[in-house]
């Protein structure tokens, strides 16, 4: 039996661009995926880019999921900030909602919601900044995050169903959580096929510091993520989809 209980699904984070600046190959990359997540306009993305990346995962029937981030457009949203509880869950509510009035005149469900950059990693560390940032998500809606962290176990407590996120274009710690960094490295395509291997087929991947961790996804469903900021992210995501779709095929054919 396969250490991943399910057929793993491929997620990029899309819309990061703001006015005149493009930041992301979207169009290329929307169609080798299968769950968008969507800028909400705090650490990017404005209103019609959010507009016009719905109707483009509408066109290609991508699950869309709103991707909330600090108020920063100038850091991206991978500078820390401090915020109160209450302005966390307003921040995340009105992004949440800013993008779900843009579905709903499309007739496209909210799949779930990802938190962003920096404040996914302050999830991780500090469950009550976690629990402000669910508080913030529509009941009952599903959330994307790091097993094995205050992001799985603040969703149970609080009755949101969750995703186990691998990574495809992000390192890790030798404690499973992830290296984030402000701008994204370079990868070449057969270092993402190796990553995504060890991760889909074992649940291991090989930490910073040497070490092969053990990834605790349990019996989760399971989407990798790619960034469309990393440097060659078309050829990122489609190394990472032709190591998952062999997984798939081999294990999960009617998935």
């Amino acid at each position: 039996m396969p250490a991943i209980k399910h057929a793993v699904k491929i997620n990029v984070d899309l819309g990061e661009g703001y006015g005149n600046y493009k930041c992301g190959p979207d169009d290329e990359l929307i169609p080798l995926i299968d769950h968008a997540n969507i800028a909400c306009g705090f650490h990017a993305g404005d209103p019609l880019i959010m507009h016009q990346t719905v109707l483009a995962c509408k066109k290609h029937n991508i699950a869309v999921g709103a991707h909330p981030g600090l108020p920063d457009i100038q850091g991206f949203g991978r500078r820390e900030i401090k915020m109160s509880p209450e302005e966390l869950t307003a921040a995340v509510r009105y992004q949440v909602g800013a993008l779900k009035g843009f579905l709903d005149a499309e007739d496209v469900p909210l799949h779930h919601v990802k938190p962003h950059g920096v404040l996914y990693g302050m999830m991780y560390r500090d469950k009550e900044v976690c629990r402000a940032v669910y508080a913030g998500v529509p009941k009952g809606t599903t959330v994307f995050g790091l097993a094995g962290t205050f992001h799985e176990e603040v969703a149970k407590e609080m009755g949101l169903p969750f995703v186990a996120e691998l990574y495809g274009d992000v390192k890790y710690n030798k404690d499973s959580t992830l290296v984030i960094d402000r701008k994204k490295k370079a990868w070449h395509p057969d270092e993402i096929k190796k990553h995504v291997t060890s991760q889909v087929e074992n649940a291991t991947v090989t930490a910073v510091t040497g070490e092969e961790v053990k990834l605790p996804i349990g019996d989760h469903q399971v989407s990798l993520c790619c960034h469309s900021d990393s440097p060659g992210a078309v050829e990122i995501v489609k190394a990472a989809r032709e190591i998952v779709d062999q997984f798939n095929s081999r294990n999960y054919r009617k998935a």
